[in-house]
């Protein structure tokens, strides 16, 4: 699940990368537009693959400490 949520999360950076400096959404140009119903299933699970990697930063402190017990 985890890495899973990191090539989201990493496809979801590139798209923003290419909205911020070439102004192209490639979710919305694959897909049918921002507005299309599958562009916002992917917009969604994109945003909630963010949310879950947000977990893996206290996950590895907590691993760190542990090993270092």
């Amino acid at each position: 699940m985890d890495t899973l949520a990191l090539i989201l999360s990493i496809i979801g950076s590139i798209n923003w990368g290419l909205v911020g400096i070439f102004r192209f959404d490639l979710v919305a140009w694959l897909f049918g537009g921002q507005t299309s119903v599958v562009s916002r299933i992917i917009y969604t699970i994109v945003g909630l693959a963010g949310l879950w990697c947000i977990s893996l930063l206290f996950r590895r402190n907590v691993l760190t400490s542990a090993e270092d017990a």
